[in-house]
């Protein structure tokens, strides 16, 4: 099951805050009036709590929903940049200011750029969260032949970089460079390639995930709309995968490109 913390954090904020207005416009006044001769008077305990909660999931809300959120890292579709267990913190503001439930837009700040770790809502499942890296923006040429990604015809430079072990089979890791952008990707010899070549259309991206041959993407279910974007990634605060046993402390801290 689905939580959406959003929608917690929202109802929460709205039923402490109007709890909060009712009683100290009308409810407060009355009970001091009627109780004058006692010194202190005491709040009923729904209205205690009320006070302690508001500000805490107002100041939650504002700092999940328009600054940063944090994810937890469940598969390994984005190795070697992500690993199974990380625990990531996702800029929310990147792509411009989102109503928290409704996810509509309403500041524009920036589009997301080729080469950036986005985290966005599963076009087939709105409800879960999924990240992989943009490959494609609005009016790219997208190709992708021999396992070799063709921006706009232009094939991306992979330099071998050693080998990368998952799940005791041995992947070939490659260091892949487009333009100004250069990141880890692994591939495995042993899955064929599937070819395709498609144009990003107006308000969509084309999304892969760095372990190529071992991600659901774009590839299998299409774009994502620009709606479904929730932010970019950009830091791994902890590492913890219960397998392991131990976090991994040396992952606190990596930025992520």
């Amino acid at each position: 099951m689905n939580i959406d913390f959003a929608l917690i954090l929202v109802l929460g904020t709205g039923i402490t805050g109007i709890l909060w207005l009712v009683d100290s416009l009308w409810y407060a006044k009355k009970r001091n009036k009627d109780t004058a001769a006692i010194d202190e008077v005491k709040e009923p305990i729904l209205i205690e709590y009320a006070k302690f909660l508001f500000p805490v999931f107002l100041i939650v809300l504002i700092l999940r929903g328009f600054i940063a959120e944090p994810f937890r890292i469940p598969s390994g579709s984005m190795l070697p940049t992500l690993e199974v267990g990380d625990f990531i913190l996702v800029n929310k503001f990147s792509y411009g200011l989102r109503l928290p439930v409704l996810n509509k837009k309403f500041v524009e700040i920036a589009d997301p750029e080729r080469g950036d770790v986005v985290v966005f809502r599963y076009p087939e499942n709105p409800s879960i969260d999924y990240i992989k890296r943009v490959v494609g923006v609005p009016g790219d040429k997208v190709a992708y032949y021999n396992k070799v990604l063709y921006i706009n015809d232009k094939p991306a430079e992979q330099q071998p970089d050693g080998h990368y072990m998952v799940d005791f089979y041995q992947y070939m890791q490659l260091d892949e460079q487009y333009d100004d952008i250069r990141h880890k990707i692994l591939i495995n010899k042993m899955y064929p390639a599937v070819d395709f070549v498609i144009t990003v259309p107006e308000n969509k991206y084309f999304v892969m995930g760095d372990n190529r041959d071992n991600s659901r993407d774009s590839r299998f279910w299409g774009f994502v709309p620009e709606e479904n974007l929730v932010g970019k990634a950009f830091l791994i605060w902890m590492n913890w995968d219960p397998w392991d046993k131990w976090p991994q402390l040396g992952r606190i801290g990596t930025i992520i490109h």
